[in-house]
């Protein structure tokens, strides 16, 4: 047993995996809580189809994947704002609006140019693959992230509970709207290599949901959910390695997994105190 667990790690692409997956899954697991709790699941899914279009002219601009990823993902959550309240609709509408255009928009630029590079492990992940220098960029976009949350940790809390209070008492929640959009762009970017910016959603919703069921305190929360997601990337880096699978659809799959096992054992445990 102990062999298996060491085994994938005496190769050094194996250990740079290790520590990207768990930087992942660590900054998305925080960011999980308040999208579940603020109810911001969809919102994530756009997002982080949105980032498609920043890719694509990234490519044919001959710069950084990441860099287009970014100013797409930021552009988005302004552009998913800015539809909300000028146009007077829902924030669901605004949200598939711009989640369907963006992405769509993404296709008919990446058909056209018909790029050379491998685009699958943009929209799936592969964290195997990841190099030293995308490491370096993963941690210090996770670590801007946590700064930033923990800086501001209290009036994001207030924030996500009760928008509208949190303007009655003087917090500038347009302010903490826009900056929790675009932390969350930038989670999405530092993910892409890992999970994907299809499968990352899982990531942001699935710990964030299964320790909703289970804590009573914001600090449980944040506990749990990062357990789960730390746990969802290593057993996934684990089952992509041995069964030579899609390095983000293990980790994703790992993630719902976790979830609806928490749900039966909180059903159960329900149960049995009836």
């Amino acid at each position: 047993m102990i062999q298996l667990l060491l085994e994938p790690f005496q190769y050094n692409f194996m250990q740079i995996a290790l520590v990207t997956s768990i930087v992942v899954g660590i900054v998305t697991s925080i960011l999980s809580c308040f999208i579940v709790i603020r109810g911001w699941a969809l919102l994530g899914d756009a997002i982080s189809h949105s980032v498609l279009p920043g890719i694509a002219i990234a490519v044919a601009l001959n710069v950084p994947l990441v860099i287009g990823a970014l100013v797409a993902g930021i552009g988005s959550s302004l552009l998913i704002g800015y539809t909300e309240t000028k146009f007077k609709v829902r924030n669901d509408t605004a949200i598939g609006i711009v989640l369907t255009g963006a992405f769509a928009l993404g296709l008919v630029i990446l058909s056209r140019l018909r790029p050379t590079v491998d685009i699958f492990h943009v929209l799936f992940g592969n964290v195997l693959g990841v190099t030293y220098d995308e490491l370096l960029f993963t941690s210090a976009s996770a670590s801007i992230v946590l700064i930033i949350v923990g800086l501001f940790m209290k009036e994001i809390v207030v924030y996500t509970f009760d928008p509208i209070y949190a303007k009655v008492i003087g917090l500038p929640a347009s302010l903490i709207h826009y900056m929790l959009m675009s932390l969350l762009s930038l989670c999405i970017v530092a993910s892409i290599q890992t999970a994907g910016i299809i499968l990352v959603v899982s990531l942001l919703i699935a710990p964030g949901a299964t320790a909703y069921m289970f804590a009573g305190r914001m600090s449980q929360m944040f506990s749990i959910s990062l357990l789960a997601g730390v746990v969802s990337v290593i057993i996934g880096l684990y089952i992509s390695y041995y069964f030579a699978v899609s390095s983000g659809g293990a980790i994703a799959l790992v993630a719902t997994l976790i979830f609806f096992v928490s749900s039966m054992v909180k059903l159960l445990r329900t149960s049995a105190l009836r």
